[in-house]
């Protein structure tokens, strides 16, 4: 089933649009309009127009998917993700990632606005992911392994891409910017973490938590895609003040720095 499905998606994509990009950028809360506007778009879809993608209903979050060029560079980009919390299915959340993969893209960048852990981070940097715990509870790879698309058990020995690291913080030199390295822990959601949480988050060496990403990721790499990941801190969590946390707060904060994402995008792509 999930192969006819796959080809349903990729069968309407390429039929309106000749663009193979090997590239693809999925942008998180509120962090892609700026890059967008730099890019030349050639094609739009929402969401819910290509077969069996899902409706995105989460704010700073549009659910659409652009193809078209950042100078030189063919580039296939998500405005916006799928989450579990909206009562999707964790297969639901990482299909856009399999119709990537079908249509040959083999680099994927994921972004995401993200809680800090880390006592040493400020809110506005951007992180480099180097790792990630999957607190989640669940993977994207559960059940009835179609070995025509990736191997039963996944190797997530090195999930991030070393080469794609570098590149990037190459990237973040050029741009003068500050780019730190760090684990990302994924969490469900949609609840905001409590002070007991977040020591125990602490303990386990995560440096930053989100709602996302994490499915995508090991996603990607069941089919093979090199991977990268940039957080943006949007807010800074502690165990012994009280923490302000809303999506609003999230999506207002992202806005802020999304020009500092971009540049960093800008020189990686330029």
């Amino acid at each position: 089933m999930i192969l006819h499905k796959i080809q349903e998606a990729k069968t309407f994509l390429q039929s309106r649009c000749s663009l193979s990009p090997q590239m693809a950028i999925v942008f998180g809360s509120a962090l892609g309009e700026h890059f967008l506007s730099r890019m030349k778009i050639l094609q739009s879809f929402a969401f819910e127009e290509i077969p069996h993608f899902k409706k995105s209903t989460v704010l700073g979050h549009p659910g659409r998917l652009h193809f078209g060029y950042y100078q030189k560079t063919p580039l296939l980009v998500s405005e916006g993700r799928l989450h579990s919390y909206e009562g999707y299915s964790m297969e639901e959340v990482v299909f856009p990632i399999q119709v990537y993969a079908s249509l040959q893209v083999t680099t994927l960048i994921v972004t995401n606005a993200a809680g800090a852990l880390n006592p040493l981070y400020q809110a506005g940097d951007l992180v480099l992911i180097c790792d990630h715990i999957n607190g989640t509870g669940q993977n994207p790879l559960r059940g009835t392994n179609e070995e025509t698309l990736g191997p039963r058990f996944v190797n997530m020995s090195e999930v991030y891409d070393a080469s794609l690291i570098h590149q990037l913080s190459q990237s973040a030199k050029r741009a003068k910017t500050r780019i730190r390295k760090g684990v990302y822990l994924g969490i469900t959601g949609p609840s905001y973490e409590t002070p007991a949480e977040i020591r125990m988050y602490r303990q386990w060496g995560a440096d930053m938590v989100g709602m996302s990403t994490v499915p995508e990721v090991i996603a990607a790499r069941y089919r093979g895609m090199k991977v990268a990941g940039i957080s943006c801190m949007t807010n800074l969590l502690s165990p012994k003040k009280k923490n302000i946390l809303s999506h609003e707060h999230v999506v207002k904060e992202a806005k802020k720095f999304q020009k500092k994402l971009s540049r960093l995008l800008e020189e990686f792509c330029g």
